[in-house]
């Protein structure tokens, strides 16, 4: 059985009802990077932090997978399929797809803001209790935090992600302008001659042996299923 491994970015989830951060509408025009999606902004003033993400998982509860996202999950009827995405929404997971890597962290979750990567002081949300009190302490004593991979921190799971790049005999990249690091360097890792597809409506740079289908998630999985 073929392997795809398909990376997705924030426009994966557009048509789902989901802002992008870096959009001229984008989330960060409403509020600074600086304050809620740094370690700095963490220490800073945690409460401030707790409750946008607080607000990010309440728009986020509402939102359903798009066809996009079930015709990746549609995928694994044919193929071993590895999900990389740089979201942290779980609409991959809600459209049925089994193997799904978050880069960067995942919005349902929080952790230990001494330990984040502990799975033992990790608790997983749901919809009737979605909100975190400012304040409130993680297993450790430390204080609760989103389970969210802060710019500037470590991104863990990049080296499992490139491991599933290399072994991958299809690449397939939707929604994403390939600009964030280290998630874009994951191209990299593909083998020479191995296909690679990016869907985006936007004209994309990425170099010469990338087929281009410049149409938004939903449309552009349904050309690339005709061409596999």
């Amino acid at each position: 059985m073929k392997k795809i491994v398909v990376l997705t970015g924030a426009g994966m989830s557009v048509e789902s009802g989901l802002k992008t951060f870096r959009d001229a509408d984008g989330l960060w025009e409403e509020y600074p990077v600086q304050k809620v999606a740094t370690h700095e902004g963490w220490l800073n003033d945690p409460t401030l932090v707790t409750n946008f993400y607080n607000m990010l998982r309440k728009k986020c509860w509402g939102v359903k997978p798009n066809e996009g996202h079930k015709l990746v999950a549609e995928l694994e009827k044919k193929y071993d399929v590895t999900v990389v995405t740089q979201n942290v929404d779980n609409l991959h997971e809600q459209a049925g797809s089994k193997k799904v890597i978050h880069l960067h962290g995942e919005l349902m979750k929080v952790c230990s803001s001494t330990d984040p990567d502990n799975p033992r002081y990790q608790q997983t949300l749901t919809p009737e209790n979605c909100e975190i009190e400012p304040g409130t302490k993680a297993g450790d004593g430390s204080l609760l935090r989103p389970f969210i991979v802060f710019f500037g921190e470590a991104v863990p799971n990049i080296t499992i992600a490139a491991e599933e790049c290399q072994t991958a005999d299809i690449f397939i990249i939707i929604g994403t302008s390939l600009n964030v690091y280290p998630a874009a360097g994951l191209l990299h890792y593909v083998r020479p001659g191995v296909p690679v597809y990016l869907i985006d409506p936007n004209p994309i740079s990425a170099g010469a042996n990338v087929t281009q289908i410049q149409k938004g998630a939903s449309e552009g999985m349904k050309e690339l299923i005709q061409k596999l």
